[in-house]
């Protein structure tokens, strides 16, 4: 049986694979328990990445914009 790494199973996750490969992570996915685990390791994180924000919160803008504005009224005494 092959030895599959963390990017072999990251091609597999993502349907990156041929259909022979495909079949044989598979296979090796059934028989090693410890590549099972890998892989849903990784199908978790990669859930994971559709909950992360694409924007920061309302929050940290306004307080870089105060930081913003208070250094600038700084600069100009």
């Amino acid at each position: 049986m092959a030895n599959y790494t963390s990017e072999d199973l990251i091609q597999y996750l993502y349907h990156e694979t041929s259909e022979a490969e495909t079949k044989a992570i598979e296979k090796a996915l059934q028989a090693d328990w410890n590549l099972k685990e890998e892989f849903e390791a990784l199908k978790a994180t990669k859930q994971g990445l559709g909950r992360i924000l694409s924007s920061p919160r309302r929050q940290s803008i306004m307080a870089i914009l105060n930081y913003a504005k208070s250094s600038s009224e700084v600069a100009q005494r």
